[in-house]
């Protein structure tokens, strides 16, 4: 089967680069990691009008989704781009609030996460991603059964991407919705959480294996551009393979939307993502471990994407749990 995008989401993803590419997106994410949020916020209205976060937000609520399918083609630009903040804990809340059965907390928050208005995070576990720049900071409690809207966070946890701030949720905080609907209603946003993480691996291993290809066409050893060296078309060729067999698998998940679906295609960016990592900072070699080069940025966020949201093997359960043994 082939998933091809129309031209209208050609388009849609043809304007977000060039967004993002004029917009400098290395210095927005070196300014994030240390805190400094105003480019980024910037940037973060930029694509709100562009209509990234609209997608995740039913009509009803001021949205133009859900429509994951486009929502995918968004996050590869993202991806690509390394654009730092809680993009994806955005959409997780708005799908979580979404699926509520009470319309209220939806009417309160969705119109203004839709507009770019207001940032989100989403906290299931110990930590939120960037909960100090988020307006709205979700988090479910008692085994699923409570969603909260908590205070502001005390002072970040050390993170391995340094774009990517963690903090520890505060306790307490508005009781948003109580009973099984809140475990429904998260289960819901993890499958969109997964699908935007999926989106975005596939942007950032393409990002890094475009860079690489640059590179070794550059570098030389004896005399010859290290990129004629067989060896090292092997890497690059395998590397490439790897993300276009993950391409339909998350085009085809946007359709389907199914958890099974969504988590076979997280596992396949994900680990396509990370082994282009891999070989890209082998090829570039010493200089790739430097903060100071760009590399570094996906290189960071290749290996944190990989367990955000549900790492590999999570991933791999579920959809043998579902029935699905090619995994």
């Amino acid at each position: 089967m082939r998933f091809l995008l129309d031209a209208e989401q050609r388009a849609f993803a043809g304007s977000l680069d060039a967004m993002l590419t004029a917009a400098d997106t290395p210095s927005v994410v070196r300014d994030w990691s240390r805190g400094e949020h105003t480019s980024g916020r910037a940037l973060w209205s930029r694509l709100a009008e562009a209509g990234v976060f609209a997608l995740a937000v039913p009509e009803e609520y001021g949205g133009l989704g859900p429509r994951p399918v486009e929502l995918a083609v968004a996050f590869v630009e993202l991806g690509r781009h390394a654009v730092p903040g809680p993009l994806v804990e955005t959409v997780a809340a708005a799908a979580v609030l979404a699926a509520l059965n009470d319309t209220g907390p939806a009417e309160r928050l969705l119109p203004a996460l839709s507009s770019g208005e207001s940032a989100a995070t989403l906290a299931t576990g110990p930590y939120a991603l960037d909960a100090d720049m988020a307006d709205v900071r979700l988090t479910v409690a008692a085994r699923d059964t409570e969603l909260r809207l908590a205070p502001p966070p005390g002072r970040p946890h050390p993170s391995l991407d340094p774009a990517r701030r963690l903090f520890e949720p505060a306790p307490g905080g508005e009781l948003l919705a109580a009973g099984p609907q809140v475990a429904e209603a998260v289960a819901h946003g993890l499958t969109w959480a997964r699908l935007a993480t999926s989106a975005q691996c596939l942007g950032g291993g393409l990002a890094l294996l475009d860079r690489t290809v640059a590179y070794v066409r550059q570098r030389t050893q004896f005399g010859v551009p290290i990129g004629s060296f067989q060896a090292v078309k092997h890497q690059l060729a395998d590397a490439k393979t790897a993300l276009e067999f993950a391409r339909p698998l998350l085009f085809g998940a946007a359709l389907s939307m199914t958890p099974a679906d969504v988590a076979a295609a997280k596992v396949t960016a994900s680990e396509a993502a990370y082994a282009t990592a891999r070989t890209a900072l082998q090829l570039h070699g010493a200089i790739g471990y430097t903060a100071e080069y760009d590399l570094s940025l996906w290189l960071t966020r290749a290996r944190a994407l990989r367990t955000a949201w549900g790492g590999p093997e999570e991933c791999r359960a579920l959809v043998l749990s579902s029935g699905d043994r090619r995994w």
